[in-house]
């Protein structure tokens, strides 16, 4: 990614307060009423997101929906995320986007975003009881996955790019990392 991402802790955002803003290229989300300003992604970052999304499209059962982003997840009225990829029950979308937690939430990191994405996502998907949270490193096409295991999301896999490691949260799927380069 290029330019860095900003926390803006000075008030308690909102989703209005979130939509009320220009639609300028950047990724808006809120996290806990702290407002979250993302610049647009890399080509290799939308590479890497592509080339995982085929794998875990491919294994996908009909009851569930894999969507990239942009694409509202709404936790409450102060949390709103749009993670680089999500797997959710269909029945939790509507027009605005998903209604509570998703299956699975995927971050793809960069050096302005992964601050965020592994500490304070990682704690709010957590406290949102989201079954499955990975973190995707593009440079070294390293999978971590994290699982709900007690009420805590607990590293269960690390996968590098010479790999495969079989997925069962959302559902289960062989996932490759060399393989999202092709």
């Amino acid at each position: 990614m290029v330019g860095m991402t900003a926390i803006l802790r000075g008030r308690d955002w909102t989703r209005a307060d979130r939509d009320a803003l220009p639609d300028d290229g950047r990724r808006y989300e809120v996290v806990d009423g702290a407002l979250i300003v993302t610049p647009s992604p890399s080509p290799l970052h939308q590479i890497v997101l592509v080339g995982l999304f085929r794998q875990l499209d491919r294994a996908c059962p009909a009851h569930l929906i894999l969507l990239p982003a942009p694409l509202d997840v709404v936790l409450d009225d102060r949390t709103v995320v749009q993670p680089d990829l999500l797997v959710a029950r269909r029945d939790r979308l509507d027009h605005r986007g998903v209604q509570g937690r998703p299956e699975l939430a995927v971050e793809i990191l960069s050096p302005s975003t992964q601050a965020v994405d592994r500490n304070l996502k990682l704690d709010r998907y957590q406290r949102a009881q989201t079954p499955g949270y990975w973190l995707i490193d593009p440079d070294t096409l390293t999978l971590t996955a994290y699982e709900l295991t007690g009420g805590h999301l607990r590293q269960t896999a690390q996968v590098t790019a010479g790999e495969s490691w079989t997925a069962t949260i959302p559902y289960q799927v062989t996932l490759t990392p060399a393989a999202w380069l092709d």
